[in-house]
């Protein structure tokens, strides 16, 4: 057996593109959609037979991939999980961690097509939280050094950054500023922190990931995508990095530290 790879590298506009070469050049015998929603929809709109299985930080039924999570389209299925979701969460959080932080900024990607969802239900949190709530667009390298100099220029106290999958590859970069302008930041995986990153709290992606290979192995022994439920990740993971949080000065409260399930030294 062959596995072929194909990456946007944050691109959304090659995802059909990419589609197209994997179904209509490689002929693959089932298509893992891994990089989110637009990856999900462009393997969809490709084709009609040629299995699908998709990862999606959100509600796939609002996003038309599927139109049930029990019952699942003829060739698509996949695993999802909260991301956006959970930008009302992440501000609470963040907030509990750096209480004197009266401004925070949102960063998010505009090119991805969850990005909307993070937006009010991060706005609604601070609004409770009596916060000032900044959103800044990031969708190129350009665009993140930008908006790092807007929440050094605006003297924001706090970063919530967004699920997106460019986001997320530009993670060294983020981090590094975050660093540099001594920014406290939350996150939505792991692998921000694991890179310098102070906070995060969300699904495990490498679970996901796992979980969906598990669907695409099945398929490849002749399970049908209809017959396979949408997946729903239910286990989050909370992860502190200590040496950041002292490089930023902050005291983590004791009740992050019995929550947490990993710290980072």
């Amino acid at each position: 057996m062959q596995i072929a790879f194909r990456w946007a590298e944050g691109h959304m506009d090659q995802l059909p593109v990419l589609a197209a070469d994997l179904i209509d050049n490689l002929r693959v015998a089932v298509i893992a959609a891994v990089g989110g929603g637009s990856s999900a929809l462009s393997a969809k709109a490709a084709s009609k037979t040629i299995p699908i299985v998709f990862t999606y930080a959100a509600d796939p039924v609002k996003a038309g991939i599927v139109a049930s999570l029990n019952r699942p389209e003829e060739n698509i299925t996949g695993i999802t999980w909260f991301g956006g979701d959970l930008a009302g969460k992440h501000v609470a959080l963040l907030h509990d961690l750096v209480p004197t932080a009266a401004t925070m900024a949102l960063l998010v990607n505009p090119s991805n097509p969850e990005s909307p969802i993070e937006q009010p239900d991060a706005q609604d949190a601070a609004h409770r939280l009596n916060l000032n709530l900044v959103v800044l667009n990031a969708s190129t390298e350009r665009e993140i050094d930008t908006a790092f100099a807007t929440i050094a220029q605006q003297r924001v106290g706090a970063v919530v950054v967004g699920s997106d999958p460019f986001l997320l590859i530009r993670r060294e970069q983020i981090v590094s500023l975050a660093a540099h302008h001594a920014i406290p930041a939350i996150y939505p995986n792991r692998e921000f922190v694991a890179a310098g990153g102070l906070v995060s709290y969300g699904n495990s992606l490498p679970e996901a990931y796992r979980h969906a290979g598990l669907y695409v192995g099945r398929i490849l022994r002749g399970a049908k995508p209809s017959d396979l439920p949408v997946e729903r990740l239910s286990k989050f993971e909370f992860v502190i990095n200590l040496t950041t949080a002292k490089a930023l000065g902050l005291t983590i409260p004791a009740s992050f530290l019995s929550l947490a399930d990993e710290l980072v030294e």
